[in-house]
């Protein structure tokens, strides 16, 4: 049975579909049963030229594929909300099924999308919004689907963690580091979704919803971003034995879901400390399987293309067995989120202070008042009468350490709170 693609935009992973398609033509009619045709594709301007060649109609016009009766599976990769969001709701009004890579239109119209393929009885399928080739999706609804997940930690933005990884292997300062990334086209000429961890909040929303089967939207997720890390930061990370990352870490608690994404300090024994440059993991804990990771290139135009080609072939499988439209959405649960302020671990905290006696006492008494104890201390000379200290607290109730905070900031003798970063120790850390 023929099948014909309908895909809106050509760009990185448009041309990466196109090449899969092409390249691996005879295997994927094989495995499908089926001769797939991309008959259309929309993109801004027909007439430029393109280094990709085949029997299909390049148009301006998104009608002409979206009401195209011959048309079976539309693929989006055009990013962006609208007018993506339009063209895929038109899709399944249409009776068409989508594939599409959207992390941001998925974090913020889910609900809306998946609720529209449900009323359609079409499939819409994502595998490529989140950590590129990385079958982490298809992972959570079916090869983990036997599994009650408890937690879900990831590296998923390629654009921090190579900035990171450099920053900690070359002893190289942030903004330097961040120029490189974007020569190389790892970083955007504005770098804020990537570095402000934007772009991770957005996927782990989507990861959250599908490891837990209850709603995350972008506004539960608790955010920070990487540009406060220094390397004097990643240099006290590995004289603890450590390095730092950016997470997006999901667990689930008795009391609700715990949804974050910001810089952390990893115990070099970790599985995902030694995930570095451009690449992506993700470390997942269920109650059956025990620990898994996921890990691959997060991006790119092969990659990406490679998990959008997946999807194509499964919705084919669907509509061959007469069974499309039945894991659409997997949020049968109703859980609560967990405020910041009762997330529990260790942290990191640099200070500069006045290098006089009593004033590590004084600093621990005011921890103490809230609660909180020191796994570890570093102190070191900063220049004429003044002492950087690092303090490593044990685990303590977020809400409380600032509290302590704000404590210390009111204490004369320090001069300077230069930074504070929370430590992931893994599931034995947390309570």
């Amino acid at each position: 049975m023929p099948i014909n693609i309908g895909l809106l935009g050509l760009g990185t992973v448009g041309s990466g579909v196109v090449s899969i398609l092409q390249q691996n033509a005879e295997d994927i009619q094989t495995r499908t049963q089926s001769e797939i045709q991309i008959k259309k594709i929309l993109v801004r301007n027909p007439e430029l030229p393109r280094n990709i060649q085949g029997k299909f109609l390049l148009t301006d016009q998104a009608n002409d594929i979206l009401q195209d009766p011959e048309i079976d599976i539309i693929v989006e990769v055009i990013g962006g909300i609208e007018p993506a969001r339009s063209y895929i709701l038109e899709a399944l009004r249409q009776g068409k099924h989508v594939v599409t890579a959207n992390k941001d239109l998925l974090a913020l119209h889910g609900q809306e999308l998946l609720d529209a393929a449900n009323t359609a009885g079409k499939d819409l399928y994502f595998e490529a919004s989140v950590a590129g080739g990385i079958p982490i999706i298809a992972a959570l609804k079916h090869a983990l689907a036997a599994n009650r997940i408890s937690a879900l930690i990831g590296i998923i933005n390629g654009t921090t963690n190579y900035i990171l990884s450099a920053m900690a292997e070359q002893g190289r300062d942030y903004f330097e580091v961040l120029a490189e990334a974007q020569s190389l086209g790892y970083a955007e000429a504005n770098p804020a979704a990537d570095v402000d961890g934007l772009d991770a909040a957005r996927k782990l929303s989507i990861l959250a919803s599908i490891a837990f089967n209850s709603r995350v939207t972008l506004k539960d997720v608790f955010v920070e971003g990487i540009s406060k890390i220094t390397r004097e930061d990643l240099a006290y990370a590995a004289e603890l034995g450590c390095t730092i990352k950016l997470l997006a870490i999901a667990k689930h608690h008795e009391e609700g879901i715990e949804v974050r994404v910001h810089p952390a300090i990893l115990p070099m024994n970790h599985p995902l400390a030694s995930v570095n440059g451009v690449y992506n993991a993700i470390y997942v804990v269920g109650d059956a399987v025990g620990e898994t990771m996921f890990y691959g290139r997060g991006a790119g135009s092969l990659p990406t293309g490679s998990a959008v080609v997946s999807d194509i072939i499964r919705v084919i499988r669907n509509i061959q067995s007469n069974s499309t439209s039945m894991i659409n959405c997997t949020c049968y649960r109703d859980l609560g989120i967990k405020a910041s302020s009762e997330f529990f671990t260790a942290f990191y905290i640099r200070l500069l202070v006045k290098d006089e006696p009593r004033v590590l006492a004084t600093l621990a008494l005011l921890f103490a008042e809230a609660n909180i104890s020191f796994a570890s201390i570093i102190q070191k000379p900063r220049g004429e009468q003044q002492a950087e200290i690092v303090l490593v607290t044990h685990p303590c109730r977020e809400g409380a350490l600032q509290e302590a905070l704000d404590s210390v900031r009111a204490y004369s003798k320090v001069l300077m709170i230069h930074n504070v970063i929370r430590f992931e120790k893994g599931e034995e850390s947390n309570s």
